[in-house]
């Protein structure tokens, strides 16, 4: 098999997998490096030594290298093929194959790993219809956020791009500040597909202060989607992290009333919003938007977790906006 494809698609496995970025990396930086060389000359390399001298290129990415240039499956990727060979997430099956998209996703531009083409090219590969690119706002310094300046950029480099099959869709995690404002210009935001809003900092405020901070954010017109309403974790690498304290009625009325979606956030270690706030904005007659939160190509197919919690809570397909078609999306998503 093709040597960059064998890597990239063996990054992918360990990026579904949560592995540490450094050992993902490894593979990204090894398919990066061989990509411009022909079948002729990498053949040569692997066969006189010089290949496995070469800067970015380690004994088990050589390995996966020389037996695909033998024309086998390397042996590392079989076993993640096998590894990974079922869903992420048990149930929720009719609700997985019904999901056409994702609104949150982000790239090497702010706090992701990869480039926008490599996500793009995984959202195809999964059989999305659309993906949002949701990079982060300039307030969220510690992920890299874009600028005006630098999302403009970015908004010019996606239409410039060629992405087959999936419909990549503008737009932005913005944060929602604390005096319940968004985090970047409204001419801005007005240009963009997707808008999700979301709190990432001072999480531990009062009852009274989150909730008008989110209602801020929520009663918007920029809006879609309301982002890891809890802002919890629940397990991983940065431990375990309490959900805000906010008027969940309250928040899930105004949802509801300014058709703004609830995020199920798909991370497995966010399982955003706990089953109990589902069934409360599920009550009030909010609709939902299950994303993955992804910020490398593997984390694409969390999808399955999202649609396994949506599922065991009842949420019907209708009312998850990530199984429409792109068309109804599209109204919906207009401004209001």
């Amino acid at each position: 098999m093709d040597a960059v494809d064998a890597l990239n698609e063996i990054a992918f496995w360990l990026e579904r997998e949560l592995a540490p970025t450094f050992k993902v990396q490894a593979f990204r930086r090894a398919a990066g490096t061989i990509a411009p060389l022909s079948a002729d000359e990498l053949r040569e390399r692997v066969a006189d030594g010089r290949l496995k001298r070469t800067k970015g290129i380690g004994d088990r990415t050589f390995q996966v290298i020389s037996q695909a240039v033998d024309g086998q499956v390397p042996d590392y990727l079989a076993d993640l093929r096998e590894k990974n060979a079922h869903p992420l997430a048990e149930g929720g099956d009719e609700l997985r194959a019904a999901l056409r998209g994702d609104l949150h996703a982000h790239t090497e531009w702010s706090d992701g790993t990869t480039p926008i083409e490599a996500m793009a090219a995984a959202a195809a590969t999964l059989g999305r219809e659309y993906q949002a690119i949701t990079d982060h706002s300039p307030n969220l310094t510690v992920a890299n956020g874009l600028s005006a300046e630098r999302l403009a950029e970015q908004l010019d480099v996606i239409a410039a791009l060629d992405t087959g099959s999936v419909q990549l869709l503008t737009g932005i995690e913005v944060d929602i500040l604390e005096s319940g404002e968004l985090d970047q210009t409204p001419e801005l935001l007005g240009r963009l597909d997707v808008v999700v809003a979301s709190v990432h900092s001072k999480l531990r405020s009062d009852k009274a202060t989150m909730t008008a901070r989110m209602l801020g954010g929520i009663r918007d017109q920029h809006t879609n989607v309301l982002g890891h309403c809890t802002g919890r974790l629940v397990s991983g690498s940065r431990g375990t992290r309490p959900p805000s304290e906010f008027d969940a009625e309250r928040v899930f009325a105004a949802c509801a009333e300014n058709d703004v979606a609830v995020e199920i956030n798909s991370r497995p270690e966010r399982q955003d919003p706990p089953d109990d706030l589902i069934q409360l904005a599920l009550a009030a007659g909010c609709v939902f938007s299950i994303d993955t939160d992804a910020h490398a190509p593997g984390q694409l197919d969390f999808l399955a977790y999202g649609a396994a919690r949506a599922a065991a809570n009842g949420v019907p397909a209708d009312r998850i906006v990530t199984t429409w078609p792109l068309p109804r999306l599209r109204a919906w998503l207009a401004p209001k």
